[in-house]
């Protein structure tokens, strides 16, 4: 899944992409969106390294994309939009320095995704319309009229500016909106640019919804930090009294916002953290692993990475019968670490 940066011009948008990447903003991909890997942050991959004396450690990354900045007179925001519809999950960027006002931002920002998203169900809305005109067989019609009756619906939602969730949708509906792949379905966070000398971060929480995650940073100093070494940035912060906020946090909340963990392999070869979607199945996290691997999936051999970490030792695990032998449909959890049994043969 991709991570969406997204906000208006000058917003801190590339700023916080350098931030979480390490990769500088390139000019030329201003237009089209630049995209860069995001490590995420597991200390748990180190104890397994010891414990496994493993020769290779490969963390989990979040694929980080910065969206062109849109424009707060609107011109020529709709290609940009366009390009949002492509990722997974939004992370909009809101200024709180130079006298911007990041809760107008953020409202300014949704109803530029509730417009866009009324053009396009509102055009199909109209094609559904006049195909009914038309005779078609008994199921075709049904069908067409649930669709029209589901973005009825969502037009609905959208005119009176409310956000669309998953949760409030059947699953035939989310099948019939997952097509159009609408912006206000997307799963948001806000993460707050705020002025080098903010001290009180807590007050921007009642700025927006009670349900939408917000980290509030001052992203240019962040990035200035990250660039100095250990010793230069403790110095730097006890002078100043500013500075040191959690990318690693930041990161694993986007991760959670996007509805992602991560489960882990292990062995002497490699210790490595893979990504994979809330409610995930083994034979999902097995075709996260290898597609081979699904294809011929037996069992898998499952241990609590913590359990493993406590007893230092598989010899242990098994001695305590901590190693269970799950399905293919059980569901992963975010500390398991899997060794999955397939054959070459199915």
């Amino acid at each position: 899944m991709k991570i969406g940066l997204v906000g208006y011009q000058g917003c801190g948008k590339s700023t916080l992409f350098e931030w979480l990447t390490g990769v500088p903003p390139d000019p030329a991909q201003a237009f089209s969106g630049q995209s860069a890997m995001a490590t995420i942050p597991d200390p748990r991959l180190q104890e397994l390294e010891r414990i496994y004396n493993a020769k290779k450690v490969t963390p989990a990354a979040l694929e980080i994309v910065d969206t062109p900045g849109l424009s707060r007179t609107h011109q020529g925001n709709a290609a940009k939009l366009a390009i949002l519809r492509d990722v997974g999950c939004l992370v909009m960027v809101v200024p709180a320095f130079g006298g911007f006002d990041c809760a107008a931002e953020f409202r300014s920002f949704q109803e530029d995704l509730i417009i866009a998203d009324l053009e396009i169900v509102t055009g199909r809305i109209e094609r559904v319309e006049a195909s009914l005109k038309k005779p078609h067989p008994k199921a075709e019609r049904e069908h067409l009229e649930e669709e029209l009756k589901t973005l009825q619906w969502v037009k609905q939602r959208l005119e009176e500016n409310n956000p669309i969730r998953e949760a409030e949708m059947t699953p035939e509906q989310q099948r019939v909106t997952r097509a159009f792949r609408l912006l206000c379905e997307k799963p948001q966070m806000v993460v707050v640019n705020t002025a080098d000398d903010e001290r009180d971060f807590s007050r921007f929480r009642g700025m927006f919804p009670e349900d939408v995650p917000f980290f509030a940073a001052p992203l240019a100093l962040e990035l200035e930090l990250s660039k100095m070494s250990p010793e230069e940035r403790e110095q730097f912060q006890a002078e100043l009294g500013v500075g040191g906020a959690d990318r690693g946090a930041l990161i694993r909340t986007i991760m959670d916002v996007a509805g992602l963990h991560v489960f882990l392999t292990a062995g002497p070869k490699e210790v490595r953290a893979w990504l994979l979607r809330k409610g995930g199945t083994a034979v999902e996290a097995a075709e996260a692993i290898h597609t081979d691997l699904a294809k011929g999936f037996i069992r898998a051999e499952v241990m609590s990475c913590q359990d493993l970490i406590r007893l230092g030792s598989e010899r242990e695990m098994k001695a305590q019968n901590l190693v269970r032998h799950e399905h293919r449909d059980y569901v992963v959890q975010d500390d398991d670490i899997l060794l999955i049994r397939f054959s070459v043969d199915r």
